[in-house]
């Protein structure tokens, strides 16, 4: 059962095995709709991605933005006109700051864990700028694919630290002394984010697309199982010592060894075929 669909994000599955999740609100640069509501933007991809995650037609998840913007985050200009007492979904706006932090944190900081959680693939292909929570999402994703209109803009003009997973991610992507240096200025243009690792690939505009379903069809010839397994110990490790590494990866290696696609891929290479994988 797919997800209940909205019109500023666009839900858009492929026969090819790959999704498109695109932040739909082009005329102002893809901000965001609503925040800690059930039926905002950043709710909206987490339950997109948890239905991706549990098709078996999907193998791989793309976020992008339609038009000139990847996610312009919070539109800072409105008189909460996107996230009003109107707006579907709204659970109330909470009174005092101790009330604020909590429907800030469950609502909204952790509908961004939603993503990092999803086991399969995640590709953020970054076609313009990512703001705020818009950053946030993109570093959430598994890898990043930028172009030369790419940016990485914080909270700075909001008056406001990198929240939402930021802090946590950027120190590991990039080194501490990148990260703080981004914490005090607040922009990051593509060749720079590219040097610094936050980017796994620079390419133009008029490839990026391309480049990015290239990616889609090798992570699709792999099997599905050494991708969810792999990836969920690899971001367990980011939090862990190497020797528990080591035995999650021993615990997972005899399953994975005995698993369909295992057996499926050593027959399609020995009898000189594509193999076809069932995540099984």
């Amino acid at each position: 059962m797919g997800p209940k669909l909205v019109d500023y994000l666009l839900y858009e599955p492929e026969d090819n095995g790959i999704l498109w999740i695109k932040f739909n609100r082009p005329e102002r640069l893809n901000a965001l709709v609503g925040t800690a509501e059930e039926n905002s933007t950043v709710a909206k991809v987490g339950e997109y991605m948890r239905a991706a995650d549990d098709d078996p037609n999907v193998r791989v998840i793309v976020l992008t933005g339609v038009g000139r913007a990847f996610c312009s985050g919070a539109n800072l200009g409105a008189n909460r006109g996107d996230a009003g007492q109107n707006f579907p979904g709204n659970r109330g706006v909470p009174e005092g700051l101790e009330a604020t932090r909590e429907h800030f944190f469950h609502g909204f900081t952790q509908l961004h864990l939603d993503i990092a959680k999803i086991r399969k693939p995640t590709i953020a292909m970054i076609n313009g700028p990512a703001v705020g929570s818009g950053m946030d999402m993109a570093l959430h994703c598994d890898i990043r694919i930028g172009c030369e209109t790419t940016r990485f803009i914080g909270y700075h003009n909001a008056g406001q630290i990198i929240e939402n997973g930021g802090c946590y991610y950027l120190p590991k992507m990039v080194g501490l002394g990148r990260a703080l240096e981004f914490a005090y200025t607040g922009e990051l243009n593509a060749e720079r984010a590219y040097q610094w690792g936050m980017l796994n690939h620079l390419v133009t505009t008029d490839t990026l697309e391309q480049t990015t379903r290239d990616l889609c069809a090798r992570i699709i010839a792999r099997p599905p199982l050494v991708q969810w397994i792999g990836k969920r110990i690899m971001r367990t490790a980011l939090d862990s010592t190497m020797e528990t590494t080591m035995v999650l990866t021993s615990n997972a290696s005899p399953i994975l060894q005995h698993s369909d696609d295992a057996k499926e891929a050593r027959k399609a290479f020995v009898e000189k075929r594509k193999p076809q994988f069932k995540g099984a």
